[in-house]
Order: C-alpha cells, then structure tokens, then sequence
C-alpha cells in the first residue's frame, strides 16, 4: 500500500509538472501571432495582372492592398535567372577570355587553352620570359573581368559563411534594385494609407504583408546555388517564397516606397532578414555594420514579428554574431 501511495502521489506530481510545461508553452505560443492571408487572387486586365490581398496584420487588424505589375515583369524580368552551375559557367567564361584574346592578341606571346581535370586552362608562351609574364598578367586580368561581368549579368555573387565556407550565391541586392522600377506602382497604394510618413509603420506594414504570403522552406544556400529562390515579382505570382526571396521581396517594396533609405540584408544558417538604419526604441534587436546602426526585421513568417523582434533563432544567431551582413544602400538610380 505504501508503494502504490508513493506510485500516485509520483504520478499526480509529473501530471502538475506537465499540465504546468504545457501551460507555459501554450501562454509563450500564444505570444507569437501567427500570419493570415485571408484572400489573395491575380486577375489579366489588359496588358497587367491585377493582384489583390488581405491578409491580417500584427494587431490581428484586417489589412488589403491592389495593385497591377506588367507582363514583362512578371515573365520577362529575371528570366535568364537560374541555379548556379560551376561548369556551365567555367565554359561561358573561358568562351569569353578566348574571344577577347582573339580581339586583343597578346604581344610577343600565344595563349593555348588546353583541358585538364574537367577544366579549360590558359597556357602561355613565348621566346622572352618577360613577354610571357606580362601576357599572364593580362590573361589573369581578363578571365577576373570575364568573371565579374557573368556574374553581374547572371546575378550571382561569390559568398562567403560566418564560419568561413565559400560558395556562390543569388546576387540579392541588385536583385532587389533591378526590381525597384516595376514595384514603384506600390508607393501611392502604401504611402496613402499614412497620413503622416511614418517609417516604422511603413515597415510594420510591409513586414506583415510579406510575413502572411506563405512560406517555402529554403534550400542550402551554399549546395543549391540559388534553386528555389524567387525573385520579387515571380514569389507573388506564385504567392510564396523562401527567406531569401522574402527578404528580397522586402527590400524591393521598402527601396520602392524610401529610396534613400539605408539597408542590410542580413545571412544566418537557414535563415534570412534586413536591416533598416532607423533610431531603435527600446529592446528592439539591432546590429551595427560600418558605423551605422539597423533595426532588424523578420520578413519571412508565418509568425508576424514587428521591426526590431526575431524568431528565437535569429536573436540567438545575432548575440552570438553567427551571422554575414550586406549593405544595401540606394545607388542614385531611384
């Protein structure tokens, strides 16, 4: 009888624990309002696809916006865009530095491209080793200028992890700023709901919006070379997107509605979100990049996050400075 007594009052004292746990968790979950789009749908009116919303926002207060994008950016823009392929590009860039050597012929060399390991490598001769060095010299600064110009055409960039892995990534940036003229129809819609130009609440506005439009998981960013991302207009044509692509899609409203406004993009494991150069009120989570202090924001969702307030995840991501971050500064065009 004593054993069974013991057995019971164990047993009611695990029931107390969990039904306490379980109450803690529901009252933090309840804590985090989860984004809602209420409707969304895209309709052809001439040459434009009108797009509608609603969606609820962070008070859980109805929101709604329309407004029409063109054909050519919705299915033209960004068309070439695709997942990086190292050999494919290695082959477009070496066809380059071949035409150009062709163009400009090296002076008292002969460049030979010649394949080794699966990859085209230059080989240069000559009668004197001066001419040979210099014609390397400018074999090396032709192949980094074929480089540059694939990648910027292509929008990829080389990045490089907080723990210092390598690899190539979508050029989001100008992504976002190749965006910003088919996504200035936004900027009457949003500013006429403010009667006074309200930065933060510009930001919470968009925030929410692009927080309700649903979410797909991202691929690694270091193994998928881009599969998977959106760009802005394409994630609302096909209503949702990775947290690369929201963050983009983010970057491209705000840099539409505030040209000028300062910005970072910021990069965790997995994970993706901006920074506005803005005054921080206090708790909000900020970072500091060249001077200039962000207030940070949670584009992605489900769950709605004001400016300045993180998932778990990144907030831990950012104390322990697990994180890369980017500038995006306006370049005078818009």
């Amino acid at each position: 009888m004593i054993i069974i007594k013991l057995s019971i009052e164990n047993l009611l004292g695990i029931t107390v624990k969990t039904i306490k746990i379980f109450l803690c968790l529901l009252l933090l979950l309840s804590c985090v309002v989860k984004a809602k789009q209420i409707s969304f749908s895209k309709q052809l009116k001439d040459d434009q696809y009108v797009f509608k919303y609603q969606w609820l926002d962070h008070n859980k207060q109805a929101q709604s916006i329309h407004f029409s994008l063109t054909k050519a950016a919705l299915f033209e823009r960004f068309r070439m865009l695709k997942a990086y392929q190292s050999e494919f590009a290695h082959k477009t860039i070496m066809r380059a530095v071949k035409k150009q050597l062709k163009n400009q012929p090296l002076k008292g060399a002969q460049a030979f491209f010649q394949q080794k390991n699966g990859k085209i490598i230059v080989q240069v001769k000559g009668l004197e080793d001066e001419n040979v060095a210099l014609a390397y010299q400018k074999v090396k600064k032709i192949e980094q200028e074929a480089i540059t110009q694939y990648f910027k055409k292509n929008y990829y960039q080389p990045f490089i992890t907080h723990e210092q892995q390598t690899g190539i990534k979508v050029d989001h940036a100008n992504i976002a700023t190749d965006s910003v003229a088919d996504f200035k129809v936004l900027k009457p819609v949003i500013m006429d709901k403010f009667a006074i130009e309200n930065i933060r609440k510009v930001a919470n506005y968009v925030l929410s919006f692009v927080q309700s439009i649903p979410y797909s998981t991202l691929e690694s960013r270091m193994t998928s070379s881009g599969s998977g991302f959106n760009p802005p207009a394409k994630l609302l044509w096909e209503n949702q997107g990775d947290c690369d692509s929201k963050m983009t899609l983010t970057a491209t409203i705000l840099r539409a509605l505030m040209p000028r406004i300062k910005m970072t993009l910021i990069y965790i494991d997995q994970h993706a979100f901006i920074g506005i150069d803005i005054p921080a009120e206090a708790g909000e989570m900020t970072i500091e990049h060249q001077g200039i202090k962000y207030v940070l924001g949670e584009p992605t969702g489900p769950a709605l996050y004001r400016l300045g307030t993180l998932a778990p995840e990144s907030k831990l991501a950012i104390n322990q400075e697990r994180y890369v971050v980017e500038a995006f500064h306006s370049d005078g065009r818009y």
